[in-house]
């Protein structure tokens, strides 16, 4: 091998295309920064104006990978090498990805979808999907629940965003609905008065709006009261668990029945 030739060579060709490269990885190495500096920027300006935190992250983030795809773009022309076909390429080869991760998009879709109008936030009580559980986390592709017992369930977006969204954290007061029954032959009266006094003494049932304590229904053994207070929404199961222990009590206490399913069997002697 010529050495001599090699040099030659490579002096050539450092002098013909240095510069272009030397003055790309310049672009590439700016553009980089520029576009990582943008991202913080965006960022903490987003957060500053009370943003939701994960709608700010993707912001940003989305924001980098564009400008960055104009920086490498830019880079390559500058070496050289045609966009034009590598954008065509770029294109070809995105619209194949497009039809093989059609499930990806989709929920990328719903994702963007969520962190916008953001039905629920991080630590809301929802159910969505057919599952019950606080939101710890909105991600681009899933949302991630935490049920009452502790499990971590992950949702596609797609499934969150496709059905019926119930957030239960989403106002400040709750409505506790209870239907309580009592014997045909028990005091009506007694009964509604022992009600609406516990409902008065709970200290979490709320004032206003009023709370109802109504005979609902004549139904085939008992009759039934709806027993509607409100209170905020952290109290509810309290509310609800107080309230039903409380009427069991009280109803024992002052000898007024709970009727419950019971058969009556009679034994006849055939001769």
């Amino acid at each position: 091998m010529d050495w001599q030739k090699v040099l030659e060579w490579l002096k050539h060709a450092g002098l013909a295309y240095g510069p272009s490269v030397g003055f790309a990885l310049l672009t590439l190495v700016a553009g980089w920064i520029a576009a990582k500096i943008i991202r913080g920027v965006l960022r903490r300006v987003m957060l500053r104006a009370r943003l939701d935190v994960t709608l700010a992250a993707f912001a940003a983030n989305l924001v980098y990978f564009v400008l960055l795809t104009f920086v490498i773009v830019s880079v390559l022309a500058q070496i050289g090498v045609h966009t034009g076909s590598f954008i065509a390429i770029v294109g070809a080869a995105g619209l194949a990805i497009g039809f093989a991760l059609q499930g990806s998009l989709s929920n990328f879709a719903s994702g963007v979808m969520l962190i916008l109008f953001r039905p629920f936030r991080a630590g809301d009580f929802v159910e969505v999907g057919g599952v019950a559980g606080s939101v710890e986390e909105v991600q681009v592709f899933s949302t991630v629940l935490t049920t009452p017992d502790n499990k971590r369930i992950i949702l596609p977006n797609s499934s969150v965003m496709g059905g019926t969204i119930t957030n239960y954290s989403a106002t400040g007061t709750r409505r506790v609905d209870m239907v309580f029954g009592i014997g045909y032959g028990d005091d009506i009266k007694k009964a509604k008065e022992i009600l609406i006094r516990i409902l008065e003494e709970h200290p979490a049932v709320l004032k206003d709006p009023a709370p109802v304590v109504a005979v609902g229904e004549l139904a085939d053994s008992s009759v039934n009261f709806i027993v509607r207070p409100w209170t905020s929404t952290p109290d509810y199961w309290t509310v609800h668990n107080d309230v039903t222990e409380t009427v069991k009590v009280q109803f024992d206490a002052n000898d007024i029945s709970i009727p419950f399913p019971q058969r009556d069997l009679h034994m006849h002697q055939v001769a």
